[in-house]
């Protein structure tokens, strides 16, 4: 390595949690340095220690967590262990930029995204006016390639797909150009046609200001394009170091090697013929009003159409794949069709109609129709244990004969999503973003539906539990018949686990078919260049 400019030394980060079970250790002696104009990775599993490990950098821990004494930060050459609240807030949006994993719980639900990035410029720039504020927003917006950010800047966070909020996110942590960049899975919920977007923009603000960044992620197709050094972690210690090229050329430890070997992989086995449709949709619409009417004006409301009348059939024990990029509809087409919110249309489940249900009317169909949403920390309580969050369900219909078998119950959901009985007594935020999506899994399996909308369901895990997350769907659909609505931008996993695709465009529908044919040999060009997108980030 060339001479460079040390900007971040981390020693023996050791963190552990109170919990009620007693002390949980969840990082143990973990250093690397960064320096400027860096990208460094910290790679590994689900819950292998990354995020808390960039955490303790910013100090922003759960209360629940116990740093080690002898964990020091350096920054700039600084000692950062005695640094209390106050001399952090100067650090954090100015020294420091964070990139959070999830971007719904990161974001104020009640103020505008310009009025969020807003206050981070504000914070460390009292002299600029309103409208230089205004104008720097709107410009980071434009980068960020958000479209009408004209629009976009007096929009709130729940106006905004998944993808979008991320890159309103990263807007957030470049606004003041900070010494430090870390970015905990920046690409998480964006399309492949934005994430090489995104992670080209992010590299060349990186050059144009020297900034070192911390990137944590599981998808090491990114890590090899964009890092110079990789961290590889397991188990809450670092097992392997070394430069990003040398790492995958030849890796030396047995958990690398297995890491660098995982991918999704097969087809998804033929649906019988005989079996019958369970679920469909025809002409099904979604609109928003974007601008009230006014009677005395004689002004008309204005409306966005979300999706413009679209026809879709599933079979029994079939997996249907939404695929497109953020913004085009999937997810407001599959909350449609679970009259989680109000669409024009017609709906059908097992020969019942669900256009003319209401809240009330539909509850009892719930326990057969589940789902699991893309940002999993905004479904579960905060105030639950993961026991009470997966029998929260069971209780309210009736499944399982007393408390002992429903204790199993959740504790055979939650091993079949990968997770140890321990984690019953847990709370969602003592997990990593990859675990609490299995807690999620978990829930929705335990009520033993027939159907289950899988809205991004393995965007936060890495790709060796994605293995395991498709291989567990597999066999619960081969078990119990079970049908699936697949809402995904990893069209490497919809390839694995997807019998046919629906490919989605501002809310129009593209091309449908069997998944083979279609990625194969699509048949319109904005098949082909998602296809194209998404196996050139993976080559």
């Amino acid at each position: 390595m060339n001479e460079q400019t040390l900007l971040v030394n981390a020693e023996n980060i050791q963190v552990d949690f109170r919990t009620e079970g007693g002390i949980a250790q969840a990082v143990r002696d973990v250093s690397f340095k960064i320096y400027k104009g860096q990208t460094v990775a910290l790679v590994g599993e689900s819950g292998s220690g990354k995020s808390i490990s960039a955490r303790v950098l910013m100090k922003l821990l759960p209360k629940s967590a116990i740093v080690g004494k002898d964990t020091r930060i350096t920054l700039h050459g600084e000692d950062m262990s005695q640094y209390d609240e106050q001399d952090m807030r100067k650090i954090r949006g100015k020294k420091i930029g964070m990139i959070f994993q999830e971007p719904m719980t990161s974001l104020n639900p009640i103020y505008t995204v310009g009025d969020q990035i807003g206050e981070i410029i504000r914070e460390h720039n009292r002299a600029m006016s309103k409208q230089e504020i205004r104008e720097q927003v709107l410009s980071l917006l434009t980068e960020m390639q958000l479209p009408d950010p004209e629009k976009r800047i007096d929009q709130y966070p729940h106006q905004m797909s998944g993808g979008q909020r991320q890159r309103v996110m990263i807007a957030m942590a470049l606004a003041n150009k900070p010494d430090l960049l870390i970015a905990d899975e920046p690409t998480t919920a964006l399309d492949v046609t934005v994430q090489a977007e995104i992670l080209n923009l992010l590299k060349r603000l990186q050059e144009k200001f020297h900034m070192g960044v911390l990137l944590i992620t599981h998808d090491l197709t990114i890590v090899r394009k964009y890092a110079d050094w990789v961290y590889v972690m397991q188990h809450g210690k670092v097992v392997e170091n070394n430069e990003t090229e040398n790492l995958f050329t030849t890796p030396t430890h047995a958990y690398t090697q297995h890491l660098l070997n995982s991918e999704p992989k097969g087809t998804a086995p033929a649906v019988p013929a005989e079996n019958p449709v369970i679920l469909e949709g025809k002409n099904v619409q979604v609109s928003f009003v974007t601008e009230p009417g006014n009677w005395w004006l004689r002004r008309p409301e204005k409306r966005f159409k979300a999706v413009k009348g679209l026809d879709l059939t599933l079979r029994r024990g079939e997996t249907l794949g939404i695929v497109g990029e953020s913004g085009s509809g999937k997810t407001t087409l599959g909350h449609a069709i679970l009259r989680l919110i109000e669409s024009e249309g017609e709906m059908i489940y097992d020969g019942i109609t669900l256009h003319d249900r209401d809240r009330k009317a539909m509850r009892p169909l719930r326990k057969r129709m589940q789902i699991v949403f893309q940002d999993p920390f905004s479904s579960l309580n905060p105030r639950m244990t993961v026991r009470q969050i997966i029998q929260e369900g069971m209780i309210i219909n009736n499944i399982g004969t007393d408390d002992a078998d429903r204790e199993q119950r959740a504790i055979q959901a939650l091993q079949e999503s990968g997770l140890a009985p321990f984690a019953l007594d847990r709370f969602p935020h003592e997990f990593s973003g990859g675990q609490r999506q299995r807690i999620a899994i978990a829930k929705a399996i335990a009520m033993e539906p027939e159907f289950i909308l899988l809205d991004e369901p393995t965007s936060a895990l890495d790709l060796s539990v994605q293995n395991q997350i498709i291989q567990l769907l597999r066999q619960l659909q081969q078990k119990h018949n079970l049908s699936y609505l697949f809402i995904s931008h990893d069209l490497r996993v919809v390839r694995a686990l997807c019998h046919r695709i629906m490919v989605m465009r501002h809310g129009d529908l593209v091309e449908m078919g069997d998944t083979v044919t279609v990625m194969d040999d699509p048949k319109e060009e904005y098949t082909r260049r998602l296809i194209r997108a998404a196996f050139e980030v993976a080559a």
